[in-house]
């Protein structure tokens, strides 16, 4: 085997993880800004757990206040300290949720 052979290998190899890599954010971007789509909407989570009473706007409210009380508690995972197997399954968890809301929105036409 000669050494261009082998750059080509390595070249391919590293172009796979690159495009595996940017569709697996693409799918992570999917799953969070579905999953926040399904907590403020109208119809959405919030609005379901505390009924039909409360109107879309304070249900709106209601899960802002909930997602940035989330984004402040996770503000500490940026630290290599505290990395550990939550951050990877989290990460995985909101890819397997873009590839649910990318499937429902290809066979509903909504989410």
């Amino acid at each position: 085997m000669n050494l261009n052979a082998l750059k080509h290998k390595e070249e391919i190899y590293a172009l796979g993880q690159y495009l595996l890599g940017f569709v697996i954010v693409g799918l992570v971007l999917v799953g969070i800004g579905g999953t926040i789509y399904k907590v403020i909407s109208p119809d959405g989570w919030v609005a379901l757990a505390f009924g039909r009473s409360l109107s879309a706007g304070a249900a709106s409210l209601g899960s802002l206040i909930l997602i940035a009380g989330l984004a402040w508690f996770s503000r500490g995972w940026n630290s290599p300290h505290y990395r550990n197997r939550f951050s990877d399954l989290l990460v995985l968890s909101f890819a397997a949720a873009g590839i649910l809301y990318l499937g429902q929105l290809m066979l509903q036409g909504s989410f």
